[in-house]
């Protein structure tokens, strides 16, 4: 994907394409690949936020000027993890808001509905500010 995610608020993602090449490429060059190798291509590929073509394109051209190719981000993976991390922790507050539902509807809590309210605002305060932090040093 050449796409590069960002969090613009509660439960939004904005996506922003990459910047197209100076110069468009007018060549084609064909490759085959088995299903791990199309694995593994792809994956370095999201890692440094390229369309597949892009990355094996970049690649190709460092091997032929025999400099080191494209490599990723240790921060920029830190934060897309980061990213992951809290937009699973935010699917565990929808649980908890379907506990509270449940709590209204019947008047019961089901298990430590406190305790385990508390530890989700905290730990999504504490990823998100992780996040930020990692952010404002890519910048």
């Amino acid at each position: 994907m050449s796409a590069e995610n960002n969090q613009a608020g509660p439960g939004r993602r904005v996506v922003r394409r990459r910047e197209r090449q100076a110069v468009p490429r007018s060549r084609v060059v064909k490759f085959v690949l088995t299903e791990q190798e199309y694995g593994e291509l792809r994956g370095a590929a999201q890692r440094l936020g390229l369309a597949h073509g892009a990355y094996a394109a970049e690649v190709a051209l460092a091997a032929a000027r025999q400099v080191c190719p494209p490599m990723p981000d240790p921060l920029r993976e830190a934060l897309v993890e980061l990213m992951r991390v809290s937009a699973q922790i935010r699917r565990i507050g929808v649980n908890l808001n379907q506990a509270v539902a449940a709590l209204n509807a019947t008047g019961q809590a089901q298990g430590n509905l406190v305790p385990y309210a508390d530890y989700c605002v905290r730990t999504v305060r504490r990823i998100d500010g992780i996040a930020e932090a990692v952010r404002r040093r890519l910048r």
